[in-house]
């Protein structure tokens, strides 16, 4: 009788043991699932912020004044700042001013629909970075070819994507592109002549 007890306690001693082995077992995979879980949302969660920090806005440029021109301003905002690239073909060889304006309006011929340069902070006009002042739309001027391409590119921190400040905002403006060439002295604009080309700068 005494021996059937023993045998019967080292069989359940056994058992328990087997059954906390296995307990652990799960305990340890659920704990790995967990972590693989987390890691997995924090490297989503990663990825999200990443591409909700960069914007781009496309603006196509359309002829005006009888011009024949047309291209593309592309901006791009990151890590707090603004990258223009524009591409415009169609031009006279030469220097040329392009410029941001303050309304978003092409709707006439001649482009003087923009209104004038883009100047929330009511400062002169004047070459980009200017001690004596300058426009936050004073672009400048670019080169076109001789086969009449050209491509201009900048970065400022000066400028935001939809961000709300009235200071730095690009939206709901224009870009002009003109035929002359901005003499960055002459008030209000540069006298930089016709307004040949014309973008809505919009999401």
């Amino acid at each position: 009788m005494m021996k059937k007890l023993s045998l019967f306690m080292v069989a359940l001693t056994l058992i328990f043991a087997t059954s906390c082995k296995n307990d652990k077992k799960k305990d340890g995979e659920m704990d790995n699932q967990q972590t693989e879980m987390g890691s997995d949302m924090e490297s989503d969660m990663s990825t999200n912020s990443d591409t909700a920090e960069a914007k781009k806005v496309v603006v196509e440029i359309a002829s005006k004044s009888g011009s024949d021109i047309s291209g593309q301003v592309v901006f791009t905002e990151e890590n707090g700042e603004v990258t223009m690239v524009a591409t415009i073909e169609g031009l006279a060889e030469g220097t040329h001013a392009i410029h941001i304006h303050e309304t978003a309006d092409c709707s006439s011929p001649d482009g003087k629909s923009a209104g004038g340069h883009w100047n929330p902070t009511f400062q002169p006009h004047g070459k980009w970075g200017s001690e004596k002042g300058y426009h936050k739309g004073d672009i400048g001027n670019f080169e076109a070819n001789d086969d009449g391409m050209a491509k201009i590119s900048m970065t400022t921190n000066e400028w935001c994507i939809g961000c709300g400040d009235e200071k730095k905002d690009i939206l709901g403006h224009a870009i002009i592109v003109h035929d002359g060439v901005d003499d960055f002295v002459s008030q209000p604009s540069g006298a930089a002549g016709s307004r040949i080309g014309c973008g809505i700068i919009k999401m």
